[in-house]
C-alpha cells in the first residue's frame, strides 16, 4: 500500500464497493463456517460434544475479538485512512484462520476466531464509513447496503461449503471448510490497492487538493469546475471548520447536541443484536432439529434460509433509497415482534421435553410437535429472516455510518460496531444455554424487546434518507425538528448547487463585460 508504486484507480462506486465490502464477505464466511458445521459428527465428536457454556464461548469468540477490533478501529482509520484500515485487518483475518485450520482443541478454535473477529471489528466499521464517504447522497443507502449483501453472500456461500464439507470422514471436514475463508480474504487484499482514499478523510488530514480530485473523478468524471463538486466541497469544509471549534478528545462525542448522535448511532447497532434474528441466522439448524427436521433435509432447509435472506435483502437494495430509514427500522421490529411470538407461542404450546437431547445434541432439548405445529415454527422462522433482510439488517449498518460528523465519523462508526459486538457476543454467551434452561420463551423475550426497539426508534431517530452527511448535522442540532416530524429527502444540496450554478453566470458575466470593457478602451 505504501511502496511508492503508482497503481490505477478505480472511480466507479458500485465496483468501488463490491471491493471493499468483501470484508463484509469475510464476516459471512465466519458466521457459517461456524453454522454448517456445530451438527456434524465430525465436529461433535473431535470436539466432545460441546454444549452450553462452552458452544457459546466458541460462538461469540468471534464477537470477543471484534469488540477489540471496533475498538481500535476509528483511532487507526483516522491515521491511516479508511481503506488502509482495512487492509492491515486482513492481516489478522490470515493468522486467525490458520490457527482454526491447525487447532487441536476448542481453546485454540476459539482463538482463532478471536484473531478473525479482529478483522471483523475493523472492517464492519470502516468498509461503511468509507462507503459513506464516497457515495452521493442519494445513493448513500444503496451502496451502503451492498457490505450487507456481501456479509450475506458469505454466509450462503460458506455454508453450502460447510454442508458439502460435511460428507469428508474425520477432522479434515471443517479443517477444509475452514480452510477456503482464506480465499475472500486474497482478493480483498488485491482489489485494496486500486480504490480512492475517501475524500472526507483526505479533507480531514489536509491533503486539499487529493481530495478535490477524487470528489471530482466519483461525482463528475473528473471535472473539478462541476456545480456539484464544488459545491460538495464547500458543505465539507464549512462543516469541517465548525468541528475544529467544537473540541477535541471524547468531549466532541457529547458537546454541543454531539451526545444525541452518538446515542443514536451506538443504540441502532445495539437494537439490530437485541432484536434477535441472529438467534435464526446462527442456529437455524437447532431449530429445524426442533421441528422433527433431521440430517439432510435440516441442513438444506437451513441453507435456503441464506439464499432467502440474500433475495429480499436485493430486493430493498432497489428501493432503499426511496423508504425512508426511521419507516424501515419502527415497521421491521414490530414486524419482528410478530414473528418471534408465533414462533415462541407454537413452540410453548406443542412440544415434548427431550432431556438427553434431540438426536443426541445436548443444545436440543426439546421437540416440536409435528404436522402443523412444526410447520408453523419453520414458516415463520422464514418470515422473521424475510422481515429482518427487508428493514433491520440493512437500515441499522447505514443509520449508524450516517449519523456521525465528519470529525467523529471513523471513531463514532467504531463506537457504533463495537456495541453491536458486545451485544452480539453477549447474545452468543446467552443463546446455547437459552435453548437448554428457557427453550420456547426465548423468543417471548426477543419479540418484547423488538417493541421496545419500535418505540425507540420512533421518539429518538430522525429521518436521514436523501440528506448529505452535513445536513444530518442539522437534524441533530438544537434547530432540527422532533424526529418524527422529519421526512425523507429535502435536502438542501441541490439548492446549493443551484447557487454555485447562479454564481459562476454572475461570474462569466463579469468576465465578458469586463472583457468587453477592455476592449472599447483599446479602441
Amino acid at each position: 500500500m505504501g511502496l511508492g508504486l503508482k497503481l490505477p484507480t478505480i472511480y466507479n462506486v458500485y465496483l468501488v464497493a463490491i471491493i471493499a465490502t468483501l470484508g463484509g464477505a469475510l464476516f459471512g464466511f465466519d458466521i457459517s463456517s461456524m453454522s454448517a458445521i456445530v451438527v456434524t459428527d465430525q465436529y461433535i465428536n473431535y470436539f466432545h460434544n460441546p454444549s452450553g457454556v462452552i458452544q457459546g464461548a466458541i460462538g461469540s469468540a468471534l464477537a470477543a475479538g471484534s469488540v477489540v477490533g471496533s475498538a481500535i478501529a476509528g483511532p487507526l482509520s483516522d491515521k491511516i485512512g479508511r481503506r488502509d484500515s482495512i487492509f492491515f485487518a486482513c492481516f489478522f483475518w490470515l493468522i486467525g484462520t490458520s490457527v482454526q485450520v491447525a487447532c487441536k482443541n476448542y481453546g485454540q478454535l476459539i482463538a482463532g476466531r478471536v484473531l478473525n473477529g479482529f478483522t471483523v471489528g475493523i472492517t464492519s466499521s470502516q468498509v461503511p464509513v468509507y462507503l459513506a464517504e464516497i457515495a452521493k447522497a442519494e445513493k448513500r443507502g444503496s451502496l451502503v447496503i451492498i457490505q450487507q449483501l456481501a456479509i450475506e453472500f458469505g454466509i450462503l456461500i460458506m455454508y453450502f461449503i460447510g454442508y458439502g464439507c460435511a460428507s469428508i470422514e474425520g477432522p479434515a471436514s471443517f479443517r477444509t471448510a475452514w480452510g477456503i475463508q482464506f480465499i475472500p480474504c486474497f482478493f480483498l487484499m488485491l482489489g485494496l490497492p486500486f480504490l480512492p482514499r475517501s475524500p472526507r478523510w483526505l479533507a480531514k488530514v489536509g491533503r486539499d487538493q487529493e481530495a478535490i480530485a477524487i470528489l471530482a473523478n466519483i461525482q463528475a468524471n473528473g471535472n473539478v469546475d462541476d456545480p456539484r463538486v464544488i459545491a460538495e466541497w464547500e458543505e465539507i469544509v464549512t462543516v469541517m471548520n465548525a468541528e475544529r471549534e467544537a473540541g477535541q478528545g471524547w468531549r466532541k462525542f457529547v458537546k454541543n447536541g454531539m451526545w444525541k448522535r452518538t446515542m443514536a448511532g451506538m443504540t441502532v447497532q445495539a437494537w439490530q443484536q437485541l432484536a434477535g434474528a441472529n438467534v435464526i441466522v446462527y442456529y437455524l439448524t437447532y431449530i429445524a432439529q426442533m421441528a422433527g427436521l433431521t440430517g439432510n433435509v435440516a441442513m438444506v432447509t437451513s441453507g435456503i434460509q441464506y439464499a432467502v435472506f440474500i433475495i429480499f435483502t436485493g430486493v430493498m437494495w432497489l428501493f432503499i433509497d426511496k423508504t425512508g430509514r426511521r419507516t424501515l427500522l419502527v415497521y421491521g421490529a414490530l414486524g419482528m415482534a410478530f414473528c418471534h411470538f408465533v414462533v415462541g407461542g407454537v413452540m410453548g404450546a406443542h412440544h415434548d421435553n427431550v432431556p438427553e437431547g434431540v438426536g443426541g445434541n445436548a443444545n436440543i432439548v426439546i421437540s416440536v410437535h409435528k404436522g402443523a405445529p412444526a410447520n408453523t415454527v419453520i414458516l415463520f422462522s422464514y418470515l422473521l429472516i424475510v422481515v429482518y433482510a427487508l428493514t433491520l439488517a440493512p437500515v441499522c449498518w447505514i443509520y449508524a455510518a450516517e449519523v456521525w460528523s465528519l470529525g467523529t465519523r471513523a471513531t463514532g462508526m467504531s463506537m457504533a460496531a463495537m456495541s453491536n459486538w458486545v451485544f452480539n457476543f453477549a447474545l452468543g454467551m446467552f443463546t446455547p444455554p437459552a435453548f437448554v434452561n428457557i427453550t420456547w420463551k426465548l423468543f417471548i423475550i426477543f419479540g418484547v424487546l423488538c417493541v421496545a426497539a419500535a418505540a425507540w426508534f420512533w421518539v429518538f431517530y430522525p429521518e436521514t434518507c436523501g440528506k448529505t452527511l452535513e445536513e444530518i448535522e442539522i437534524l441533530f442540532g438544537d434547530e432540527g425538528l422532533k424526529p418524527w416530524k422529519t421526512k425523507k429527502g429535502e435536502s438542501r444540496l441541490a439548492a446549493e448547487i443551484e447557487a454555485v450554478k447562479a454564481r459562476k453566470t454572475v461570474e462569466n458575466e463579469i468576465e465578458v463585460h469586463e472583457h468587453e470593457h477592455k476592449n472599447d478602451e483599446k479602441v
